[in-house]
């Protein structure tokens, strides 16, 4: 009897399981991460070479101005060194790499980080924003930085 109960109980757990990822699958509001799409078209994108300001509003969030465009990008998931240095690296993914494009545009391989010898962070989006946004954001800061600075690189002996 024992066994038929834990049967009917593993039973009905996995049809409330499924019932839920079939509930998420009709909505993809409801995950976040699978319904983002990347910043398109690409000339939309932020251009690593135009950064006039960064700001890292947390371990997952930075923004930044590029030319008369604000950005919000996420990370997909806490990047607790992030502007550490005072720079900000952003590599596109391979694939950009090899076609000339340095565009940030929330695919995947994307990543930033803040000094070459640190590990890099996954990039998860990047949105468009406007310049309230960013100026409010701007405000809850804990890193900041200007232009597209990198460290010096130091001559060994």
């Amino acid at each position: 009897m024992k066994t038929a109960t834990a049967i009917l109980v593993l039973t009905m757990a996995a049809a409330s399981g499924l019932a839920h990822a079939d509930k998420q699958a009709d909505n993809p509001a409801d995950n976040p991460a699978e319904a983002h799409e990347p910043l398109r078209p690409v000339s939309d994108c932020m251009r690593p070479d135009r950064i006039n300001a960064w700001y890292v509003v947390d371990t997952r969030t930075t923004v930044v101005s590029n030319g008369p465009n604000y950005y919000l990008i996420k990370l997909e998931s806490e990047c607790p060194r992030l502007g550490i240095g005072r720079s900000l690296l952003f590599k596109a993914n391979e694939s950009n790499r090899i076609a000339g494009l340095g565009a940030i545009c929330g695919e995947t391989g994307e990543t930033v980080q803040s000094l070459p010898h640190q590990p890099p962070c996954a990039i998860q989006s990047v949105s468009k924003i406007d310049k309230d946004q960013f100026d409010q954001m701007e405000k809850q800061a804990i890193q900041r930085g200007y232009g597209n600075h990198r460290p010096k690189a130091t001559a060994k002996p």
